[in-house]
């Protein structure tokens, strides 16, 4: 037992746990599952405050868990190629948000009728300054919850996630073009909502080739 701990610890001492990039660690971890902790401790703050803000607090702590847990089961079969594993991470995140769909759109109708959560602070602080930012909570958020589930997840994943056009395309599994297309008619439905103002500021990417 003393000579597995004396091994264990060197292996934590190798270079790597902190300098090597997500695919790397993952790579790693195959033979050393402990180092698979490096990539729970990188992104479970971020993947907790996107599925906070789309769920509320009550589901968030379960999501997450269940998120690194299918990731660590799963991540033999990772692409090494994709050196950034925040995809990934958030695609597992986002299928599992889906079996609490309901629970989104409630709380998003919540907002609709009180104004009172801040679930659509990050887009009300980008909108016109001359519409007031309670009225702007509303009919975003009851434009948002409209919003088809698959378009919700790109829309969320760009602005609260901060994935690019491929990143969220790589999350979704679906190309890079289709989450622009589905971006576009997005700004298209909240602009017409919120009577021209476009709240998402989603930089436009240049279409490769």
């Amino acid at each position: 037992m003393a000579e597995e701990s004396q091994i264990a610890a060197e292996y934590r001492s190798l270079p790597g746990d902190d300098d090597s990039d997500d695919a790397g660690v993952i790579q790693l971890s195959w033979r050393e599952p402990e180092r698979f902790e490096a990539v729970f401790h990188r992104h479970a703050p971020q993947i907790t405050r996107y599925v906070t803000r789309r769920l509320g607090p009550g589901p968030a702590e379960d999501i997450v868990a269940e998120t690194f847990l299918l990731a660590f089961q799963k991540r033999k079969s990772y692409d090494l190629a994709r050196r950034d594993a925040r995809p990934w991470l958030y695609g597992i995140a986002t299928n599992l948000i889906r079996r609490h769909m309901r629970d989104e759109v409630r709380l998003l109708r919540v907002l609709e009728r009180t104004g009172a959560d801040p679930v659509t602070e990050s887009f009300t602080e980008r909108a016109d300054s001359r519409i007031s930012a309670d009225a702007v909570s509303r009919r975003l958020a009851a434009a948002i919850a409209a919003l088809p589930a698959k378009h919700r997840d790109v829309l969320l994943l760009l602005t609260w996630a901060d994935l690019t056009y491929d990143q969220v395309g790589q999350a979704l599994g679906v190309s890079s073009g289709t989450v622009r297309s589905r971006m576009n008619r997005i700004r298209t439905k909240l602009r017409r909502t919120l009577g021209g103002v476009d709240p998402t500021n989603v930089r436009e990417e240049p279409v490769n080739g």
